[in-house]
C-alpha cells in the first residue's frame, strides 16, 4: 500500500484539501536548509543540516526563539532573515525551483472530482504567487492562504483554520499535507485528517502523534482520497 492510516478514528471525507507550500508542493525545503545555514556562516555561526531542519513551517517569533536557544545568541532575525531571502532569491531567480513529483497529477485528479484546494504555509503571499507562477499553476488552487494573515503561525492551529474557513468546510472534512513536524502539529490540532509526505527526513515518534495517514508521495494521495470518498 502506498499510504498507511495511522489513526483510523480520524476518517471522513474528504471535501476538502489544505496543502502546505515548502517541501509539499515546492521543492524549496532543502533552499531552505542550505541559505538559512549560509546566512548564519556569514554572521559566524554554524549551523547543521539536522539543526537547520528545526526551523521549517516557524513564523518570526519561533524563528527568533529557535536561534537564541541554539546558539545562546541574541540574534537580528531581520538582519539574518533578510541575508537568507537575498541568497535564496538569487538562487532562485538564476536556477528556478522545482515542483515535487506528483503535483500536477493530484491536482488534475482534485479539478475533476470537484475537491476544492488551498495553499496553507508559513510564506508570505507575493512570494507564493512569485514560486507558482513560475510552474503556471497559482491558479490551481481555490485559495492562497498566509500564516502571514492570522494571529498565530504554526504550530498553532490558526492557518489550517482559515484554510478550512476559505473552502467552507469543517477542518474534519479537510485533509491537510504536511513534511514537517511543526506543520503536522498545526494541522492535527486544527482538527484536519493530517497526512504526512516526508521530504528531507523520516517523521519520528511525536510527528507521527500528530499524523492520520503517512503517504510516500503525492500521488499516493489520489488512492488515500478514493479509500476515504467511496
Amino acid at each position: 500500500m502506498s499510504y498507511k492510516i495511522l489513526k483510523p478514528e480520524l476518517k471522513g471525507r474528504a471535501k476538502g484539501v489544505l496543502f502546505d507550500l515548502d517541501g509539499v508542493i515546492l521543492d524549496t525545503e532543502k533552499l531552505y536548509n542550505r541559505f538559512w545555514r549560509e546566512a548564519l556562516a556569514k554572521l559566524g555561526y554554524n549551523m547543521s543540516f539536522e539543526e537547520a531542519l528545526g526551523l521549517r513551517s516557524l513564523n518570526r517569533a519561533g524563528t527568533t526563539k529557535y536561534l537564541n536557544e541554539l546558539f545562546n545568541a541574541d540574534i537580528n532575525y531581520d538582519v539574518v532573515h533578510e541575508l537568507r531571502v537575498d541568497l535564496m532569491e538569487a538562487y532562485i531567480n538564476e536556477n528556478g525551483v522545482d515542483l515535487k513529483p506528483g503535483v500536477v497529477e493530484l491536482l488534475d485528479y482534485l479539478n475533476s472530482n470537484n475537491i476544492p484546494c488551498a495553499i496553507t504555509t508559513s510564506s508570505p503571499l507575493p512570494r507564493v504567487k512569485k514560486y507558482l507562477a513560475l510552474h503556471n499553476i497559482e491558479n490551481r488552487f481555490n485559495y492562497l492562504c498566509s500564516a502571514h494573515d492570522v494571529k498565530h503561525g504554526k504550530p498553532a492551529p490558526d492557518i489550517y483554520l482559515y484554510g478550512a474557513e476559505c473552502l467552507g468546510l469543517d477542518p474534519k472534512d479537510c485533509i491537510a499535507v504536511e513534511d514537517s513536524k511543526t506543520g503536522m502539529e498545526a494541522a492535527f490540532r486544527a482538527g484536519t485528517m493530517s497526512i504526512i509526505v516526508p521530504d528531507l527526513d523520516e517523521p519520528d515518534s511525536e510527528t507521527l502523534g500528530f499524523t492520520f495517514a503517512r503517504a510516500f508521495g503525492l500521488i499516493d494521495i489520489i488512492a488515500l482520497i478514493e479509500e476515504l470518498n467511496n
